[in-house]
């Protein structure tokens, strides 16, 4: 399913392309109708009114950003109002401690720990309801995970389970721990959407296309 976005300025959300789970949010945004562009250096970041941080290796990405000199770049546009959503690695490099390590962007406050749940082999699919995304449960799939677990009075809490935090957000950021870019759902690429002052004309919640396959985003790698 494709949905028609109603105009703004700045329409365009940008996936930061320097390692991990790029091209799965690629043909999210695309399914969604968003326009969107890949984000590799500081000429990119133009205009954007969202930049999502996939899931990958977050030593790796933090390394990447001051070799590609985009560091400094991405905190000034976000602070001229870009929004930012981080899954998995992201949301390490978005939060404000980390544990045993120093912080990257530092962008919002949560303490989050690396690999929370155990290792590869720990990995697992669940679902949820998260009554701010979508009046109906989503999908959710943990990889080598983080988990949030702790959070300060000026953040938003999205999902809590058990003892971790999920999902949680502040005025301009956005972390998951989990990747809704694996599965067939829309939701949460939706609510980013809303979250960057993007007008959408469908007003469903989940978007979920049954024709949709693990294997779509292959085409954006130039495999299919």
């Amino acid at each position: 399913m494709s949905l028609r976005l109603v105009g703004n300025k700045h329409s365009v959300i940008g996936v930061l392309d320097l390692q991990g789970g790029v091209h799965e949010h690629l043909e999210h945004l695309e399914r969604l109708g968003v326009a969107y562009k890949r984000v590799k250096q500081a000429d990119d970041f133009t205009d954007l009114a969202g930049l999502i941080i996939p899931g990958g290796e977050s030593s790796c990405l933090s390394r990447l950003l001051n070799i590609f000199e985009i560091k400094n770049v991405l905190l000034e546009a976000h602070r001229r109002g870009m929004k930012i959503w981080g899954t998995c690695a992201g949301a390490i490099l978005l939060a404000m401690n980390v544990v045993d390590e120093a912080p990257c962007l530092g962008l919002i406050n949560i303490t989050i720990e690396r690999n929370g749940f155990g290792s590869q082999l720990d990995s697992f699919v669940s679902e949820a309801l998260i009554p701010a995304v979508s009046p109906e449960s989503i999908p959710l799939t943990f990889i080598r995970a983080p988990k949030i677990i702790d959070a300060g009075a000026d953040v938003n809490v999205l999902l809590k389970i058990d003892d971790y935090i999920a999902a949680a957000e502040n005025e301009s950021i956005l972390v998951t721990v989990f990747h809704p870019e694996l599965t067939g759902c829309l939701a949460l690429h939706r609510y980013f959407a809303l979250k960057c002052g993007l007008k959408l004309a469908d007003d469903s919640r989940n978007y979920i296309d049954p024709l949709w396959k693990i294997s779509s985003w292959t085409k954006y790698a130039g495999i299919a």
